[in-house]
This record gives structure tokens, sequence and C-alpha cells, in this order.
């Protein structure tokens, strides 16, 4: 059955308990790592996951706390004789600068390093991402201080659908990408230019009638995270939880 596992689920500054905000999508034939932060190989070690089972990876946006970690996963898994090839997908501001910041790591010179295939992704709303016999990703662009983009996540199986808002402001685009999905994992890092307070990611997930809404990429520096999930349930009428590290979902 596909899963999806939360890897780290702090805001820009994370914490002993809390890794920044990236996510695994588990399944048999693909499994699909959403951002790529810290030193991830260590998180996958903790779940007993094989990083040669990583077949594609989805880099949303191009900032520190959600890339800073490919150019260790590409070397320690070369190093570690990897020989199958990556998907890499986001959008052309993203790879652009992915794959410039690998060149300042000299990766054309790493002897027999393993494939990595760009798929630059357009800037439209739903547009399809990766598909395969138990799911199809879908990417819209959202509302942040960089180009963007939330996903949508439908299990061929069960029927399921699984919405990731990543960072935004509330915008139609999320609306479009969350609209009847059975979990909304929604950004609850504070009102303002390019984020969300989980007041209004409640209010969002009320609007699109979701079934359970997770909050996510929250501050763990000094604030009662649980805080945000009362605040959320004054606007969502469904159950609301944060995302914590090492939660999984299955679908």
């Amino acid at each position: 059955m596909p899963k999806l596992i939360i890897l780290g689920s702090s805001n820009a500054i994370p914490n002993e308990q809390h890794e920044n905000t990236h996510m695994l999508l588990v399944g048999n034939q693909r499994s699909v790592m959403i951002d790529c932060v810290g030193t991830p190989l260590l998180q996958l070690k903790r779940l007993g996951i094989d990083h040669r089972t990583i077949s594609d990876m989805v880099l949303t946006h191009f900032h520190p706390d959600h890339v800073s970690g490919l150019g260790l996963f590409l070397m320690n898994t070369w190093l570690l004789g990897r020989k199958e090839p990556l998907n890499i997908y986001g959008l052309a501001h993203t790879l652009e600068r992915a794959e410039k910041m690998m060149g300042y790591f000299d990766w054309e010179t790493w002897p027999r390093f393993y494939g990595v295939n760009f798929n630059i992704l357009p800037d439209v709303e739903l547009t399809p991402v990766l598909e395969s016999d138990e799911y199809r990703i879908l990417a819209s662009p959202v509302r942040h201080i960089i180009p963007t983009i939330g996903l949508r996540v439908e299990f061929a199986v069960s029927g399921k659908v699984l919405a990731y808002s990543c960072d935004t402001e509330p915008c139609p685009q999320v609306e479009h990408l969350a609209a009847g999905a059975d979990v909304l994992i929604h950004e609850a890092t504070g009102k303002g230019f390019g984020h969300t307070a989980a007041v209004d990611a409640g209010a969002l997930a009320e609007r699109c009638e979701v079934g359970a809404l997770y909050l996510i990429h929250y501050t763990t520096q000094g604030r009662e995270a649980a805080s945000l999930v009362r605040e959320a349930q004054t606007t969502f009428q469904g159950p609301v939880a944060l995302a914590e590290d090492f939660l999984e979902l299955e679908f």
C-alpha cells in the first residue's frame, strides 16, 4: 500500500526533533522524495529505507530549507555505489539553480557517477509530474516568495487524494490542488508574505471539504506548536494534527 512519510516538519529553523520540511512518497514501483534537506541518508537509515529505491525527486522551490541536502544526497549515494538513475522534477527557476549549484561541486568530474535527469515542469496549474500504476502526481504554481509548486497525489487503487500546499500564501491554486482531498498537508509558518497562518489553513481546508488537515513547516523555536492545531480547529471542522517527523500516512 502506498504511503507518505514525513521526513521533516520544521520551518526554516529546525531543532533536535524536527528537521526541515521534506517527505517521501513510497510505492512498490517508484518512491519519490519531495524536497531534499539536511543529511537525507540519516533520515532514510532511521526508517530502514534503501536509497536505491528512490527513483524520483520533486524539488518544490530553491530555498535552502528545501534543497540544502541535494548535494549530499547525490554525493553520498554515488559513494555508496548507486547505479540507478534519478529523475528530478521542478520548475525551470528551481532546476536551473540546482544544476548550477551542483556545478560548483564539480560533479561532472565524479567518476562513474549515475545518471541524473532534470525534468522541467511548466508553470501552469495541475501539470502532470509523473504517473505509475499506484499513483499520479500533479503540480501547480503557488504563491510564495520565489517560484514554487504545490502538489496533488491521486492514488489509483484506493481512489484517495493527498494534497500538499508547500510554502505559500492562501491562493486559488492551493484550493484547486486540495479540492476534495482526503488529506491536506498545509504549511503553518504564520501570516505574512509568502506564508499562511494555521487559522487560514483551516479555513482553506474547510472550503475544500478535505477529510483531514496536517499542519507542517511550523516554527519549532519557542512557540507551543500545539496551539496551531487549536487555531486551525476554529475554522476547520474535521480532524487537525501536526505533521511530525516520521509520521506515516497510508493511502
